[in-house]
């Protein structure tokens, strides 16, 4: 996720500019047509026009350039410092009333700067007003003129002061909202963070398991292969039976450890072969359907003409993961939509059960975010949104108005495309 709070605060400044603009050129015309005080006005324009076009490029630069850092916002602001100081110095030096208009920038730049460049423009500003009181270009009044420059400072301090107060609740809110949406963005990167830590000391968790258990996973499966061609249980079909039944059991504990060690880890798994959209995804659905003894699937293949792409035993884990979720929360039916939206697929599994709450809701995709009792719960939807993410995905959660819920998981195509060896990427 890419972050634009400084694009966002550098079109702050450009909108502020605008104003800045349209009020400095009222407020000639009106100082030299209306209150007869003779300005500079060719050089006091062409100060305006240089501004004109200089947020003309920054407008057109913000269009490609997403990223914004801080020597860029500072360099702008001093900009912004000159202009401003060339005006004042055109117009009376430190006595004229709008000096203070330097105070908007030093606020400006605390808030939108890092802490070297906000002192910068400190400085600056310090700077450009001390030399403001030596060097300037007075204000001659007309010999008739009915007010006398005392009052018209005070006048123009007024009107000084609303403007600054005006524009500082306006852009500062502004700014504050952008950099609230940056620490959010930057909060989610750190839980993203201690997400995937998570996962790493899951996948510590299930390798070790995977060691202890294999073994003796693996004689067992042996020895209840050899007990099977045995004469003795050939002979009686009902020790038979409850054979290939030990037998189904092993096997789907070593499926298990399997996917948890692939969930848990890498998001794409060794075992990737080729295969296309359709087959997998129904591969996925009827090879579930077959472990779990569950015939309340209802499957729906709405993807249209089929791609190849690469099985991936991760993502497979992942289904099976939403699949059970979805049966624990409705055991009469659960329904399951493939579809294409351009070039991404999506996978909607929607079930009967009561919906998420609302705090669910708002957490789905963390660890242990569940309303079931039992230890370790809440992991199922924590791995599948883990794996999404990984392959570029996103999981998207709602309680349809019908009653019940509904997980969407939407899928890059790209992200399961054939290499050229044939294999996953």
């Amino acid at each position: 996720m890419l972050d634009t709070t400084g694009s966002k605060n550098l079109l702050l400044l450009v909108q502020l500019r605008w104003l800045a603009i349209a009020g400095q050129f009222l407020t000639i015309l009106l100082t030299h047509y209306l209150f007869r005080i003779l300005l500079p006005m060719t050089a006091m324009l062409g100060v305006l026009a240089g501004l004109v076009l200089f947020n003309g490029l920054s407008m057109f630069w913000l269009r490609w350039r997403q990223r914004i850092d801080d020597v860029t916002l500072l360099a702008a602001m001093l900009l912004d410092v000159l202009c401003l100081s060339v005006q004042i110095y055109l117009s009376g030096g430190a006595a004229n009333p709008f000096v203070s208009l330097f105070l908007l920038q030093v606020v400006l730049g605390s808030v939108l700067l890092e802490r070297w460049s906000s002192w910068v423009v400190v400085a600056v500003t310090c700077a450009a007003f001390a030399l403001l009181t030596v060097f300037y270009r007075p204000i001659v009044l007309p010999v008739d003129y009915p007010v006398t420059l005392f009052r018209l400072h005070i006048q123009g301090m007024w009107v000084c002061f609303a403007l600054v107060a005006v524009l500082l609740v306006l852009f500062v809110t502004r700014i504050n909202r952008n950099l609230r949406e940056r620490d959010a963005h930057l909060a989610a990167m750190q839980r993203q963070a201690v997400e995937e830590d998570h996962i790493v000391r899951i996948g510590l968790l299930a390798s070790g398991a995977a060691h202890e258990l294999g073994t003796p996973l693996s004689s067992l499966s042996v020895i209840l292969g050899d007990w099977r061609r045995s004469p003795r249980i050939a002979e009686d079909p009902e020790l038979a039976e409850e054979l290939r039944e030990m037998q189904a059991e092993v096997q789907r504990c070593k499926a298990i450890v399997t996917g948890i060690l692939l969930a848990a880890g890498e998001a794409r798994g060794e075992a990737s072969a080729a295969t296309s959209v359709r087959s997998f995804f129904g591969r996925v659905a009827a090879d579930w359907q077959a472990a779990r003894g569950f015939a309340g699937l209802r499957y729906r293949d709405t993807f249209g003409p089929d791609l190849p792409i690469a099985s991936d035993t991760v993502l497979q884990q992942a289904l099976f993961n939403l699949f059970d979720n979805a049966v624990e929360a409705s055991s009469e039916e659960i329904v399951v939509d493939l579809a294409r939206e351009g070039d991404a697929l999506t996978v909607t599994v929607a079930d009967r059960g009561p919906g998420f709450a609302p705090a669910m809701l708002d957490a789905i995709g963390t660890p242990y975010n569940s309303t079931k009792q039992r230890r370790g719960a809440g992991l199922g939807l924590f791995l599948v949104a883990n794996v999404m993410r990984k392959l570029g995905g996103t999981m998207t959660a709602r309680n349809r108005p019908e009653g019940g819920a509904e997980i969407v998981l939407r899928l890059p195509l790209e992200a399961l495309a054939l290499t050229e060896d044939g294999d996953g990427r």
